[in-house]
This record gives structure tokens, C-alpha cells and sequence, in this order.
């Protein structure tokens, strides 16, 4: 956790506890809260500029510490300190469980240390979390396998969907890590069909088999760069807009789009970079009136001519 992270939550539990012990020793303070006197000090003077809104003299947090004593004269409302509810326990154990499952986590171990913490903290009323279980469709299903192929160091056979060409394909990969980018688990691997390291997306994977021969990326192969993301359209790459109805809104989060804003009735409108059209004229066709190719208009003026012609094929 960062020094800033770590401080607000230290600042808010810091106000009633002061309050509640007027006069206390600034060494008593800085033990119970595992800091030296040096950053309580620094905490203290940070609380003195901080408060409610209008930041008036009556409206800020008011410390007085001089020698080896505190006392807080004035709270600006922070006097209880931080405490979840039953429901709130238990919503977060649940999500730190479902967090330290995550393939690619940097920071598994701090992840367990909180939901110890949190756990023991909530006792009893911990219980009914066990009960729960999240799963991620697709993902969960390959997931060990991808794990095992890794510990084992072999080759994997993929049954992989391509959004962008709307077709499943058969390749052989050499698994190099798990990670996580954009909220999203993703496999990367020498791929022998492109010959070439590549990202393949866990819930994309149909079907998964681990084979005799070993991962042999080539020597000196390097890891992808995610640090700024997936999405890196080429230069060449034609810029579509489409307009989505509340229900075809899945569209925006299983393809890459460079911008998503809503819309005044209430669906959203995405811009996004293709190399291939066809399956951007296929995906109109496959959303109806829940989508529609807004721009470039030759792009729109093909949708309307393919459904022209699918609409005639049924009166034939």
C-alpha cells in the first residue's frame, strides 16, 4: 500500500480516537497506530487544514499539541470511527476471494493478508460468505488448464475465437504467463500459427488441450507491453461509429472501442478501429434495430444493402 493509500484510512480512525483520550501522549499515539512521532506529527498537521466544506475557522478539525500531549478540540464531524456492517464485511471478503483468484494478480499475498484481517475482524458474521462462489463463465473452465500448462512448462492447442474476422480458429501456443489488463485475464504465448507472441482472452478460448511437447518460445523473445493498454490501432485502421440501443450494450465491452458515451436514450454511442469490415456488417446485421453504423456512411450505405438482400431472400 502507498503512503498516501495508507494515510487517509490512518487520518479518519486517528480523529475519534483522539477525541475519545484528550491529552494523551504523542508516544502512546504513535505505538497504537505503528507510526514514529515524526509522521504523527506530519498526520496532525495535515488534520489542521482538513474539515468540511466552507473551511472556515469553525469548519476545520482543531488539534492542539505542544510538547509530548495531543488533544483534538473540535472533530468537524469525523467522531466515530471506521466500522463495517455486516452486509459490507461480507461483500468485500467475497470480492477479495474473487480478487485473489485472479490469473496475473501482482500482489496475491497482500490481497490474502486483507482478507485474513477483514475475516477475522468480522468472525462469525464471515460465515455466510463461504456459501458464496464467483465464477467467471469461460474462464474458470481454462483457467486450470492454463495454470497447469505453465507450472509444466508444455504446449498448448487452442480453439480460439477472432471477433475481428467472426471465426474460430485452431493454433498450437507456448504459454508464457497469466496476466490481467483492462479488468480483463488474458493468456500470452508464442502463437506457431502467427509466429509471433500473442494475447488470447480467456473467456475467447472455446476449448483448451495441454500436449506432449514442450513450450518452446524462441530465445530471446520478449513480453508484450501492456503498460498502456490493449488497444493500439494502425495507422491504416478505419475509424467506425456505431449507435447502441441499452441491450446491444455487451458490444462495447467484448470489442476494443477507442471511446464510449451515452447516449439521451439511454444506450451509447462507440467508435472503434477495424482493419476488415465484414464483420462489422455482419455484427449490424446480428444486432437488427439494436445497432445501427452511423459512420462512414459507404460503411452504412453497404449494412442497408446487405440487409436489402437478406430481407429479399425471404420473400424468394
Amino acid at each position: 500500500m502507498s503512503a498516501a493509500m495508507g494515510q487517509l484510512p490512518r487520518l479518519l480512525a486517528l480523529v475519534p480516537y483522539l477525541l475519545s483520550r484528550p491529552g494523551v501522549q504523542l508516544s502512546a499515539v504513535a505505538a497504537t497506530f505503528g507510526i514514529s512521532e515524526e509522521r504523527l506529527r506530519k498526520d496532525l498537521n495535515l488534520l489542521w487544514v482538513c474539515g468540511l466544506p466552507g473551511h472556515g475557522p469553525g469548519d476545520l478539525i482543531d488539534v492542539e499539541f505542544e510538547g509530548d500531549t495531543v488533544t483534538l478540540l473540535e472533530p468537524a464531524g469525523v467522531t466515530r470511527p471506521l466500522r463495517l456492517t455486516v452486509d459490507e464485511a461480507l461483500a468485500l471478503i467475497v470480492a477479495l476471494r474473487a480478487l485473489a483468484d485472479t490469473p496475473g494478480l501482482s500482489e496475491r499475498d497482500t490481497v490474502h493478508r486483507a482478507l485474513a484481517k477483514i475475516e477475522q475482524a468480522a468472525g462469525a458474521a464471515a460465515g455466510p460468505a463461504a456459501r458464496v462462489a464467483v465464477a467467471v463463465e469461460g474462464e474458470q473452465r481454462v483457467l486450470p488448464v492454463l495454470q497447469s500448462s505453465l507450472d509444466q512448462r508444455r504446449r498448448l492447442h487452442l480453439a480460439y475465437y477472432v471477433p475481428g474476422r467472426d471465426e474460430t480458429t485452431e493454433r498450437d501456443v507456448d504459454p508464457m504467463r497469466l496476466l490481467l489488463v483492462e479488468g480483463r485475464s488474458y493468456l500470452e504465448g508464442w502463437c506457431r500459427r502467427a509466429e509471433g507472441v500473442r494475447l488470447f482472452r480467456l473467456d475467447r478460448i472455446e476449448s483448451v488441450t495441454v500436449l506432449d511437447e514442450p513450450a518452446e518460445p524462441p530465445p530471446g523473445v520478449v513480453h508484450r507491453d501492456v503498460s498502456q493498454g490493449l488497444f493500439r490501432p494502425g495507422p491504416d485502421d478505419l475509424l467506425v461509429t456505431l449507435a447502441l440501443r441499452p441491450p446491444a450494450a455487451w458490444v462495447s465491452d467484448y470489442y476494443p472501442c477507442e471511446s464510449v458515451t451515452e447516449s439521451a436514450d439511454g444506450g451509447m454511442v462507440v467508435r472503434l478501429r477495424v482493419r476488415d469490415t465484414g464483420w462489422v456488417r455482419r455484427l449490424a446485421l446480428r444486432l437488427g434495430d439494436q445497432g445501427r453504423v452511423l459512420a462512414p456512411a459507404e460503411l452504412a450505405d453497404a449494412v442497408r444493402g446487405d440487409a436489402a438482400k437478406a430481407l429479399a431472400a425471404y420473400r424468394t
